[in-house]
């Protein structure tokens, strides 16, 4: 019996094919389940979004709740002129779940304005005008002819008043720090209103999580000051990284080969530059005092600035930076054979982005779709999470079986509750609700994220398929640009939403559930925070580690499943094995070729992030003299400096992720034209000259006839 022929472990490799002049144009509609499940999951969304438009209320974020449920400076309301709360008693307000609710076990009430003296009730009850001031700090219902121990048996009014500060809208006492005591109003002891005097500590020890909330808000406003102080010379930062982004990308174009080897250059100087800088200042820092403090001893601070006098800091960045200039020389010293190769595939990319400029200006779409998507969540994100009613609790100061049980303000007083507890109070809560809308809240908010994560993919899958399309035009175009379509870009655009959407959404899909199970791993990782199970911690950490492989795959997987659809028009499952199999047949090339490439871009986009940075820190720390004048006074100039760093490297990534797609779309086309074509006048080659010099291959001349 004749054996088979054993099949080539990773398929036959592709044949001669004298038809073949790049992207098919004469192809059907692929995964069209996907498609229609896709377009029904975007229907689910819109309805999702209705649904939590009409239920949701954003003023429950933006406006703080009083004690009966009313929105404190609601426009239209008798509440409009009092816009902050006020807590009766804020040292009520040690419990953790402050930090998430700011509702604390007290009566709170809506006010003008903040009280900015210490006062007790029985002191104000006997001078007409103070008791006048103290009334815009009491509840409705008060009578000037009710003793002030009526009063405070009603709860009509605080039993003291403490000099305080609106942060977030609330009253929280005006700590400070006075000759090593901590201090409420310039005083470090007050009146509790029943006669007792107590320590300002004692008031800080009350509110530990409300101070929490304050330095961390203190931080936040100083940070938004320099925003208002900065903005407009962040974004002449940003013009900056935008015109050198474009002059590197120009200067590519013409110059690929020199200004790779200047991008390697430069990235080692500038990095060796920081390495000198941080040395200089670690040094400096020598006969300073207290400079040689430990990290772990200074413990967290919220003036950033402290860590930059402290010389273990600059020792720490001095590390870090030598790590990464170690690496980088390592890198290029293996990978010096290949860096010819892979010079010359940037070459071609700059050739074919010179054929396809509209290239440069496709991630402003790809943006703008991704921000239109990332506002529609958020935005049903706030109105799911205020779609909830409010809901009343019992609080009370003795033993009493409702305790926290749920009651109803409006008959409260009447209520069995009320009379076997006498001095508990209906007091609002949070907000929550039993109906059925209510109980699948957290489901349409996990619908929410996924739809969330399935439409971003999409939208990234789609730009990466359009470039792929229009650059193997330019690729498999004999006569360039005499072969390519007239406008690439939207060819190309038009091919992958006619066609392909199923494709797409069936990538996007794989990628979504993979990022969606990570974020259920977090999830789970923070509840179980607590714990001490160290098995359980293990096991969460190999599963949160395989999953950001799985991940990183996926997405290398998808990038080159969506090239061969752009190209052949296949489906998506199809596209993705004949990729893979492509990609382990020449498992070297892949190796050594792609990879490279892809790093000398990484380094480019290093490069531009160094240079702005290194503008923003001079300017904006005052360190030349030429700028002291005209650079804003700061709390934190890093806040610009890393904003402009940032944004600089957003920037940098979207010019170059073109050239890094060119690439990956060239690097399968080349592939795939090694085991097309073999040189000859029949089947020659159509990489780039430049190219085939480097890859030691020629196209043979035509033969005499």
């Amino acid at each position: 019996m004749e054996l088979q022929e054993e099949k080539p472990k990773y398929g036959e490799p592709r044949k001669y094919d004298p038809s073949f002049k790049g992207p098919i144009y004469n192809r059907g509609c692929t995964d069209i389940i996907c498609c229609i499940l896709f377009i029904i999951c975007i229907l689910g969304y819109v309805a999702v979004g209705i649904l939590a438009w009409s239920q949701g209320d954003p003023r429950k974020v933006i406006y703080p709740t009083d004690s009966r449920g009313q929105f404190c400076g609601q426009t239209g309301t008798p509440l409009e002129t009092k816009p902050l709360l006020f807590y009766f008693n804020i040292m009520k307000c040690a419990s953790p779940m402050v930090l998430l609710e700011f509702q604390c076990p007290t009566t709170q009430i809506c006010v003008e304005k903040c009280p900015d003296k210490f006062m007790t009730l029985l002191k104000a009850h006997t001078n007409k005008e103070d008791f006048k001031y103290y009334k815009n700090f009491c509840k409705d219902g008060l009578n000037d002819q009710m003793s002030a121990p009526d009063i405070l048996m009603s709860r009509l009014c605080p039993a003291m008043l403490i000099p305080s500060k609106p942060f977030t809208r609330r009253c929280f006492p005006a700590l400070g720090l006075k000759g090593g005591k901590i201090t409420v109003g310039n005083e470090s002891t007050f009146n509790d209103g029943q006669g007792n005097i107590r320590n300002a500590e004692d008031l800080v020890a009350g509110v530990k999580n409300a101070t929490v909330v304050i330095e961390a808000r203190q931080v936040a406003m100083k940070i938004f000051e320099d925003y208002t102080h900065s903005w407009y010379w962040i974004l002449l930062g940003l013009v900056i990284a935008l015109l050198i982004s474009l002059l590197f990308i120009v200067l590519l174009r013409y110059l690929a080969g020199i200004m790779v080897w200047v991008m390697i250059v430069m990235v080692i100087l500038v990095i060796g530059y920081g390495i000198f800088h941080c040395s200089m200042e670690y040094v400096s820092l020598k006969s300073e005092p207290g400079s040689n403090v430990t990290l772990k001893d200074l413990g967290f601070q919220t003036d950033f600035t402290v860590y930059l006098h402290i010389r273990q800091t600059w020792l720490a960045f001095i590390i870090i930076l030598s790590i990464v200039e170690l690496i980088i020389i390592l890198l290029l010293i293996f990978l010096r054979n290949r860096l010819l190769v892979a010079i010359a595939l940037i070459k071609e990319a700059s050739r074919a982005i010179g054929y396809v400029m509209s290239a440069l200006f496709y991630p402003l779409f790809t943006f703008a779709l991704l921000a239109m998507v990332i506002a529609y969540w958020a935005v049903t994100a706030v109105f799911l999470s205020t779609s909830n009613q409010p809901i009343y609790k019992v609080f009370n100061e003795t033993a009493c079986e409702y305790s926290r049980n749920t009651c109803a303000p409006a008959n409260y007083s009447t209520s069995i509750m009320k009379s076997q507890c006498p001095d508990s109070q209906c007091l609002f809560a949070f907000y929550g609700g039993e109906t059925a809308y209510h109980k699948y809240l957290i489901g349409l908010q996990f619908y929410n994220v996924f739809l969330f994560f399935w439409c971003a993919n999409f939208v990234t899958a789609l730009g990466q398929m359009t470039l792929a399309g229009a650059f193997a035009s330019y690729y498999w175009a004999f006569v360039k640009p005499g072969d390519m379509p007239a406008f690439p870009i939207f060819a190309s655009l038009g091919r992958s939403l006619r066609y392909h959407t199923g494709s797409l959404a069936f990538g996007s899909l794989i990628l979504s559930i993979v990022q969606i199970i990570r974020v259920l791993l977090e999830y789970i990782d923070h509840k179980l925070q607590g714990t001490q199970n160290k098995i359980t911690k293990f096991l969460l950490c190999c599963l949160k580690c395989c999953f950001w492989c799985v991940e990183k795959f996926i997405k290398f997987l998808n990038r080159n499943a969506y090239i061969m659809v752009a190209i052949y028009g296949k489906n998506f499952c199809t596209s993705a094995r004949d990729a893979f199999f492509l990609l382990m047949r020449n498992m070297i090339r892949v190796a050594v070729l792609d990879k490279v490439t892809d790093f000398l871009l990484f380094l480019g986009k290093l490069l531009i992030v160094g240079i702005v940075g290194i503008f923003a820190f001079f300017f904006f720390s005052g360190k030349v003299k030429a700028f002291e004048n005209t650079a804003p006074t700061l709390n934190y100039y890093w806040v610009p400096i890393l904003t402009v760093m940032v944004c600089s490297y957003l920037i940098a990534h979207g010019f170059f992720s073109v050239y890094a797609m060119c690439v990956d779309t060239l690097f399968l086309c080349f592939l795939e034209d090694l085991e097309r074509n073999d040189g000859s006048a029949e089947r020659p080659y159509l990489m780039s000259e430049s190219l085939l010099k480097v890859l030691k291959k020629k196209n043979k001349s035509e033969p005499d006839k």
